[in-house]
């Protein structure tokens, strides 16, 4: 089960809202469907999947997003944390699952058994080895706003409530949980 939600930054302090992520197959949907939610300059989407892991993806106008995941290997194992896994990591991901699938459905290439350390997940295909169970992504994301990078890496459980309350929008984003 996930929760996603975007906080707006306004004149006025955060206006949160939550939003359904049915239609996002990609980044730039993800990115599309935060701006257009919002006239203002910085958008934060929250994501969550039952408290296995969190991702935070902030746009600033027409700027690049810039992305933070808790743990890059669980998120790497569902369908949104994959999206923002793959943005992060990039082609090493991509080199990653075109050897996976390289291999006979045996689990052998060539005929060779794999190491004993491999463990793919059947789901996307993503070695679990591949992505580190641990944050990735930019762990500057929120500094500016009141929420130091040791602070948001040592983050577990409740999460979004945490970062919501450092950034001063508790409030809002608990109005639309």
């Amino acid at each position: 089960m996930y929760f996603a939600a975007l906080l707006a930054r306004t004149e006025d302090g955060w206006e949160a809202s939550d939003t359904e992520l049915d239609d996002v197959e990609t980044l730039s949907d993800l990115t599309e469907l935060a701006r257009e939610s919002s006239d203002d300059d910085t958008v934060i989407v929250f994501i969550e999947q039952e408290d296995a892991w969190f991702g935070i993806v902030r746009i600033e106008g027409e700027e690049d997003p810039r992305i933070y995941v808790s743990d890059g290997a669980a998120a790497a194992r569902s369908s949104y944390g994959e999206i923002l896994t793959r943005e992060i990591l990039g082609d090493d991901l991509d080199d990653i699952v075109d050897e996976l699938e390289s291999l006979d459905l045996d689990g052998t290439e060539d005929g060779e058994p794999l190491a004993d350390d491999t463990d793919d997940d059947e789901e996307t295909g993503v070695a679990a080895e591949a992505v580190p169970a641990a944050p990735v992504g930019d762990r500057l994301i929120l500094a500016d706003l009141g929420m130091p990078p040791a602070d948001l890496m040592a983050l577990e459980s409740d999460a979004l409530a945490e970062i919501a309350d450092a950034l001063g929008a508790a409030e809002v984003l608990e109005a639309v949980r």
